[in-house]
């Protein structure tokens, strides 16, 4: 089966999160000399493929088989590839049946290797990922098969195949501050206690505040207000309790207690409920890394260029390996159609970032 066959035929899979349409069942049968893992919780299916040729690193390639919705507004049928103008149509072309198309090449192809060469996939990333990704590291770390690197196969690219690679992610703290007051007439302001104007003095000090400096490698965290809302939508009473939610999308410099202190920092002495959750946290793969190393190499071999070490960008699974102690990057084709109606790539990037992936495992290889 040529690339270009492969990569059709993962693209046909109506694989919207969290169904895998059968997927998994193929790519079994591809890589049918690879051992098999399999977990599925929750409707969620989690595959885990892997060859031992002999003593040495542990390298990973992960990602997830399940797409967004295709939604409206397609000049041709989602989930059937259409080759025009140099660019294949088909929802999750980028993003990223090109990236699960190139490993499973790339690892079908290798026959020789120091050490442990896998693949692990989910049917949830697209979700909420709770029960994908996470669920089969948890496993492998019980049996004591944590791989010892990983590439997660995202598109990561901007302009141009081999710009950029993710060597980290900020983290996702998320948080929910009710403020409480006396509802009143508002001809009577001062019988009631306005939760809007006691906010509304401390709004300039919190709102898009950085709560750090960034470094090279992650931009300030920064404190963004995503809602405020109080009242009944009436002009003659004043309310009794205002919500404010926020976003800090944080670097390995903030931490939520930092989060916490800043909120209190501005509401103490008032009366006021924070609830705060931290949805991902944030991590960065030292540039000295083998796998760092290894992937820039090929790269530069592939392209000419020297790629641009990221961390720009939401949330991946990628956050999973770093919580298990495994170095991990991400690396993938162009981004700029992910999500989007007529969602596209070039077989071009998709072999290339094949050759990309076989260069990463001859230079593991070397040592």
């Amino acid at each position: 089966m040529t690339t270009k066959e492969l990569f059709f035929k993962l693209l046909s899979f109506k694989s919207i999160t969290p169904n895998d349409d059968g997927a998994f069942e193929f790519i079994k049968e591809y890589l049918s000399d690879f051992h098999v893992i399999e977990i599925e919780k929750e409707g969620v299916k989690n595959l885990f493929l892997y060859k031992k040729f002999s003593s040495g690193p542990h390298l990973c390639f992960a990602g997830h088989i399940d797409v967004v919705p295709p939604g409206e507004g397609w000049d041709s049928d989602p989930f059937t590839p259409v080759e025009k103008n140099g660019y294949v149509y088909a929802r999750g072309a980028q993003d990223m049946k090109s990236g699960v198309c190139a490993m499973l090449k790339a690892c079908r192809d290798a026959k020789d290797y120091k050490g442990v060469l896998s693949i692990l996939l989910t049917s949830d990333e697209e979700g909420e990922a709770k029960y994908g990704t996470v669920e089969m590291l948890n496993y492998l770390k019980e049996n004591r098969f944590l791989p010892d690197f990983a590439i997660v196969a995202e598109p990561t690219c901007e302009k141009f195949f081999g710009d950029a690679i993710k060597v980290g992610r900020r983290g996702s703290i998320n948080g929910v501050i009710e403020k409480m007051g006396v509802q009143g007439h508002a001809a009577y302001p001062e019988k009631a206690k306005n939760p809007i104007h006691k906010v509304a003095q401390i709004l300039p000090f919190m709102a898009g505040v950085d709560l750090d400096e960034g470094d090279e490698f992650f931009s300030p965290s920064k404190f963004v207000i995503t809602d405020i809302r109080a009242g009944m939508e009436v002009t003659n009473v004043t309310p009794g309790k205002l919500k404010m939610m926020f976003n800090v999308r944080n670097s390995t410099k903030t931490t939520k207690e930092d989060v916490e202190r800043f909120v209190h920092k501005y509401f103490r002495g008032m009366d006021y409920i924070l609830t705060i959750n931290e949805s991902a946290k944030p991590f960065l793969t030292k540039r000295n890394s083998p796998i760092v190393h290894h992937l820039v190499k090929a790269i530069e071999e592939k392209t000419g260029m020297y790629p641009k070490l990221s961390t720009a960008g939401g949330t991946s699974d990628a956050r999973f390996f770093a919580q298990f102690g495994v170095d991990v990057v991400e690396f993938g084709v162009i981004n700029d159609t992910i999500h989007a109606p007529n969602e596209r790539t070039t077989m071009q990037e998709v072999e290339d970032l094949e050759d990309v992936f076989k260069k990463v495992i001859d230079n593991f290889k070397g040592g």
